[in-house]
């Protein structure tokens, strides 16, 4: 089917792209394709990278921010994808919880969500279930898995 002439937010078009980031090359892949998207049909794309605290039974250092990691995470991607300066249709955020419980969340906004792949293929893939797996089965938008094209080649994909 033909998506040239489509209105953003349509069945064939995206206004609001969701893309979760996680710092890994498949998330960096998954944003790169989010654009590519986003260009066309003159979407927004915001990234997420979800943060928790860590159940732990000896304390946190004092200094450490959980937060703090997942902004640094969300800037080293958005700038080693667009460089210093972003477009105007792009926004990076933060937030706290289940990375799957999140972008689902997020996707009763979105018309998009974009999800990297980290490769967890066969039997355990299966058993440790993922946050690719959890969006395409409960987000309320389409959701579009990207695979890590290095994954790919060394066979960690399938």
């Amino acid at each position: 089917m033909d998506t040239s002439d489509s209105t953003p937010g349509t069945a064939a078009g995206y206004t609001r792209i969701v893309v979760g980031i996680d710092g890994s090359d498949a998330s960096v892949e998954a944003l790169r394709h989010a654009i590519g998207i986003a260009e066309k049909f003159g979407s927004s794309v915001k990234a997420v990278t979800v943060w928790s605290y860590p159940i732990s039974y000896t304390p946190v250092p004092v200094e450490w921010s959980p937060e703090g990691d997942a902004r640094q995470i969300v800037e080293q991607v958005a700038t080693a994808v667009f460089g210093p300066v972003r477009p105007e249709w792009f926004t990076a955020a933060t937030r706290e919880g289940s990375p799957a419980l999140v972008l689902i969340d997020e996707s009763a906004s979105a018309d998009l969500i974009v999800v990297g792949s980290r490769g967890h293929g066969g039997f355990a893939g299966l058993l440790l279930g993922s946050v690719s797996s959890q969006c395409a089965e409960h987000a309320h938008c389409p959701v579009l898995v990207v695979h890590d094209p290095a994954a790919e080649a060394r066979g960690a994909t399938r």
